[in-house]
């Protein structure tokens, strides 16, 4: 999935996922795509501080 992807489906109420479902990508109330560590409740910005570059492959995210 691309960033638009991400973005359409999270807006859409899918849930998205990077890796694993471990890794879950939100959209919190600052507007901010982070993705959410389940395991160690840890958070990183879903892209770079350009707001372009992922922080992951694309093929890596996926949606259910």
């Amino acid at each position: 999935m691309n960033l638009q992807q991400i973005k359409q489906a999270i807006a859409d109420g899918k849930q998205v996922f990077w890796a694993s479902p471990a890794y879950s990508v939100i959209r919190d109330k600052c507007d901010q795509y982070l993705i959410h560590c389940t395991i160690n409740n840890s958070y990183i910005g879903l892209t770079w501080l350009d707001g372009v570059t992922l922080n992951g492959k694309e093929e890596e995210f996926f949606s259910i």
